[in-house]
């Protein structure tokens, strides 16, 4: 893949997946398409070996491995996307299964400038007839997937699992909060962002992905790290109300989490969002009938 310019670049962290890692790769590469494009996948400090084989078998050997040692999912996404080439960017969770031409199909809106991020309907792999096409949020700021719209429609938010972005937009938000600890909302923060800066995210009814729902991790998630990013997510983007909302829904003592964000620059995170937005975070919560 070194000899031509992908014109997609499809960035896949993963940590602890077993299996799953060749699993997707194998179905991506079996499946049709008529887009110029290259694989990165960034392992993000795995200890079970899941990406091994891409540096020891050559049937991987243009699938470009990058190694982080635990950045977190946010970060991990990232370090993968400044290595990309693409003037498109996916990025894909590293267990999922595809189908002919799901990826011309995405770019396509893309390319015709009708939306800045677009997703595909996520479907269950162990139930194909349950399909989430892009997600909202309920009053306490958990996601829930969306019914099938007729056409490609607008959503409040990209699931990370799959969606598409041009890597120009990408770049002018500033890519996912770097600031985030391991994982937790770092799909919302990204989508939300999108919207108040003044871009579109939409989901394609006609084009499904498949993907494995676990029922676990495969690796610790830290209750504190949930906080303090649904805190660093407050302070970045909503007004103080908001703010002291989020804070009645932390797990842990509000104001030692408090403290923390505060201490790594958030306002000053806040004060240039603020000056960069289009629109407010009450414009995004009304347009989307999310009562927060």
């Amino acid at each position: 893949m070194n000899h031509f310019t992908p014109e997609v670049s499809i960035v896949i962290p993963a940590k602890n997946e077993g299996i799953n890692v060749r699993n997707t790769l194998n179905s991506l590469f079996s499946t049709r398409t008529n887009q110029r494009y290259e694989v990165i996948v960034v392992d993000d400090g795995s200890t079970d070996g899941c990406c091994d084989f891409i540096q020891q078998e050559t049937t991987y050997k243009h699938v470009h491995l990058l190694k982080t040692n635990g950045i977190g999912a946010a970060n991990a996404r990232n370090y993968g996307a400044q290595y990309a080439r693409g003037q498109y960017l996916v990025f894909c969770d590293a267990h999922l299964f595809f189908k002919d031409m799901w990826m011309d199909r995405l770019v396509n809106p893309l390319k015709k400038r009708k939306t800045d991020a677009i997703c595909p309907g996520i479907a269950d792999v162990n139930n194909t007839s349950s399909v989430g096409y892009g997600q909202s949020l309920k009053p306490n700021l958990v996601i829930y997937w969306t019914g099938k719209p007729a056409n490609i429609s607008d959503t409040a938010v990209l699931p990370g699992g799959c969606f598409m972005i041009s890597k120009k937009v990408f770049q002018s938000v500033g890519g996912f909060e770097s600031g985030f600890k391991t994982w937790g909302y770092e799909d919302i923060e990204l989508s939300i962002k999108l919207w108040l800066f003044g871009y579109r995210c939409s989901v394609h009814p006609d084009v499904k992905v498949f993907h494995v729902f676990r029922t676990s991790h495969p690796y610790q998630l830290s209750r504190h790290h949930l906080d303090y990013n649904l805190m660093r997510l407050a302070y970045s983007h909503f007004n103080t109300t908001r703010i002291n909302k989020c804070k009645r829904l932390l797990k842990q003592d509000p104001k030692k989490i408090d403290k923390l964000v505060l201490r790594d620059h958030v306002l000053k995170q806040r004060k240039a969002y603020f000056q960069k937005r289009k629109y407010d975070d009450t414009w995004y919560f009304k347009r989307f009938s999310i009562p927060f």
